[in-house]
C-alpha cells in the first residue's frame, strides 16, 4: 500500500457530535485520515464545519473487500443464536445512544426533531425484524419424480454485501441494508453518503462494533462517489449492491454492479402522487398533504410530489393546504419545534427555487412559499399546475406542493402514472372500494389509502416499480436479497441408469 493510504491504527470513535469521526474502518482497525485527503462535513443549520472525515481511496476500498471476504466464512458458520444476539444487541446499543443519534442526525442531516425520533423508531424495527432472520434462514424438502430421490432447498448467505445509502435518512436507510446483511451471515463494506458520512456510515459501525460484531464484518470507507463509488458498486468480491438514490445514479450503479454478476437492490427516484377523490375528507386528506409534502422539508423519496384533487373540492383543497402550509414551523433542525428546517446544502436549494420559479413562469399560482432564508426553503403550495410542469413532472425534493385538477378517477389514474417513477402513492375517499380500485389501478410499489405515503415498517415489503427501483427491502423480502438458493438432491435409493 502506498505511503499516502499507509495506515495508523487508533480506537474507535465514540457516539458523540464533539467525538472525533476523522477515520475509516478496515477490518476492524479505526484508522486515520493519515495523508489521505478529508471531507468537511458540515451543519446545514448553521452553514458551518463541524467534522471531517477521510476521503478513502480505490487502494482502500480494496481492502474492505480484502477483510470482508475473509470475515464473512467465519461469520456465516456462527449459530442462529450468535447471530441473533449481535442484532439484539445493536437494537440495545440505539436505545442507549438515542439521545446522541438525535443530535448527529439534527447536526449532520439538518433533520428536525420529530424526523429524527421518526427514523430512528423506523431504523429500531428494522432491527428488531432483522433479529430473527438468523432463524428463518431455513430450508424445504421437495419431492422429486425421480424413484428413491430427495430434493433439499437450502437459504444461504451471498456473501459480500456493498452498502451505499443516501444523505436524506442516512441512519434508516443505512441499516435497513446492514442489519439483514449481517443478520443473515454476510458482510458488509459500507461506502457512507458525503454529506453524511457520520450518520450513514461510521455510527452504524461503531452501534455493530459496540454489539459484539466480530471484527471485519463491517468496513466503512467514506469517499466522493465519483472517485471509489464505482469500485464499491463494481468489485469483483461483492455479491448484492444495495444502493438508495437518485435513477439516474442508480442505473449507472445497476450496470457496474450486473458487469461483477453481483445482485443490485436499489430503491431509487419517486414521483408520488396523492389522489384526493371528491368523497374524500378534504381538512383530513389536506393535512396528510401537507405533512407528507413538508415534512424534513421534502427531502424524501416518498413524500409526496404531485396533489391530484378532484375538481369539485379543489378550491377547497388549495384553501386548506395553503393554511396549513403557512402554518408549519420553519428555521433550525436544532429548534425542537421545526417541522421544515435547512436543505441539505446549496445545490440542493437552488434546484428547488429553480423548479418553483419555473413552474410559475409556466401558469402556475403562487399561493404561498417561493422563498428562503438561508438554506430553509419555505412551505410553497402551486396551484393551476399541470402534470408536465417543472415541479410536477421533477422529483423535486423539496417543500413544494404542486395542486392539479382532475374530472373523474379514470383521469386521476392516468395522471398518476404519467411518469417513469413508480415508488409511493396515496388515495382518499371515504369509499374504501373505490380507494381500493384506484390503488389497484396506480403503478406503484407502495400505495396508502386515507395517508399519507411516508410511511415505513420492517416487516412489509418496501421498494418500487418502473424507474423507482428493483427488489424489496424488509422482512423475508429482503432475506431473499441478502441470500443465494441452493438446490442438493440425494438419491436415497440406486437409480437405474441407461448405460
Amino acid at each position: 500500500m502506498s505511503e499516502q493510504t499507509e495506515r495508523s491504527k487508533r480506537s474507535a470513535p465514540d457516539i458523540a457530535v464533539d467525538a472525533d469521526w476523522n477515520a475509516l474502518l478496515l477490518g476492524g482497525n479505526w484508522e486515520s485520515a493519515g495523508n489521505r485527503d478529508t471531507i468537511s462535513v458540515s451543519d446545514p443549520s448553521k452553514r458551518e464545519q463541524w467534522a471531517e472525515v477521510p476521503a478513502g481511496t480505490v487502494d482502500d476500498v480494496d481492502a474492505a473487500f480484502e477483510a470482508a471476504t475473509r470475515s464473512q466464512p467465519g461469520w456465516a458458520e456462527k449459530d442462529p443464536k450468535q447471530k441473533a444476539l449481535v442484532i439484539d444487541k445493536v437494537l440495545d446499543a440505539i436505545d442507549e445512544h438515542e439521545d446522541a443519534i438525535m443530535e448527529l442526525l439534527k447536526t449532520e442531516s439538518g433533520s428536525g426533531h420529530m424526523k429524527a425520533q421518526m427514523e430512528i423508531n423506523t431504523a429500531e424495527g428494522i432491527v428488531s425484524e432483522a433479529r430473527s432472520f438468523p432463524n428463518r434462514m431455513s430450508g424445504e424438502i421437495k419431492d422429486s419424480f425421480i424413484e428413491g430421490k430427495e430434493n433439499l432447498v437450502k437459504q444461504e448467505p451471498a456473501g459480500v454485501v456493498s452498502v451505499i445509502p443516501p444523505w436524506n435518512f442516512p441512519f434508516h436507510l443505512s441499516i435497513r441494508a446492514v442489519a439483514p446483511a449481517i443478520a443473515t451471515g454476510n458482510a458488509v463494506v459500507l461506502k457512507p453518503a458525503s454529506d453524511t458520512p457520520v450518520t450513514s456510515g461510521l455510527l452504524v459501525a461503531r452501534l455493530f462494533e459496540e454489539a459484539g460484531l466480530p471484527p471485519g464484518l463491517i468496513n466503512v470507507v467514506p469517499g466522493h462517489g465519483s472517485e471509489i463509488g464505482d469500485r464499491v458498486a463494481g468489485h469483483p468480491d461483492t455479491d448484492v449492491v444495495a444502493f438508495t438514490g437518485s435513477t439516474e445514479v442508480g442505473r449507472h450503479v445497476a450496470k457496474q454492479a450486473v458487469d461483477s454478476l453481483a445482485f443490485p437492490a436499489l430503491e431509487l427516484g419517486g414521483n408520488g402522487p396523492q389522489v384526493v377523490l371528491e368523497d374524500a375528507d378534504v381538512d383530513n386528506a389536506a393535512s396528510a398533504g401537507a405533512f407528507g409534502t413538508f415534512a424534513h422539508q421534502g427531502q424524501v423519496c416518498i413524500s409526496i410530489n404531485r396533489h391530484l384533487v378532484h375538481e369539485s373540492v379543489y378550491d377547497e383543497y388549495v384553501e386548506q393546504l395553503v393554511q396549513k402550509a403557512e402554518m408549519v414551523p420553519t428555521g433550525s433542525a436544532h429548534d425542537m419545534s421545526t417541522l421544515v428546517g435547512p436543505i441539505i446544502n446549496e445545490s440542493q436549494r437552488d434546484q428547488i427555487l429553480d423548479y418553483i420559479e419555473e413552474t410559475v413562469e409556466q401558469g402556475a399560482t403562487l399561493e404561498t412559499g417561493g422563498d428562503h432564508d438561508g438554506l430553509v426553503v419555505e412551505p410553497t403550495v402551486l396551484s393551476d399546475a399541470t402534470n408536465d410542469m417543472t415541479a410536477s413532472c421533477n422529483e423535486h425534493f423539496g417543500p413544494v406542493a404542486p395542486v392539479i385538477p382532475f374530472s373523474n378517477d379514470e383521469e386521476a389514474i392516468e395522471m398518476a402514472n404519467a411518469t417513469e417513477f413508480g415508488l409511493a402513492a396515496s388515495v382518499f375517499s371515504s369509499d374504501r372500494n373505490r380507494a381500493e380500485d384506484v390503488a389497484d389501478a396506480i403503478e406503484a410499489g407502495m400505495v396508502h389509502i386515507n395517508d399519507q405515503p411516508i410511511n415505513d415498517e420492517g416487516h412489509v415489503p418496501f421498494g418500487g416499480m418502473k424507474s423507482s427501483g428493483m427488489g424489496r427491502y424488509n422482512g423475508e423480502y429482503i432475506m431473499r436479497e441478502m441470500t443465494e438458493t441452493k438446490w442438493i438432491s440425494v438419491q436415497r435409493e440406486p437409480r437405474s441408469f441407461p448405460l
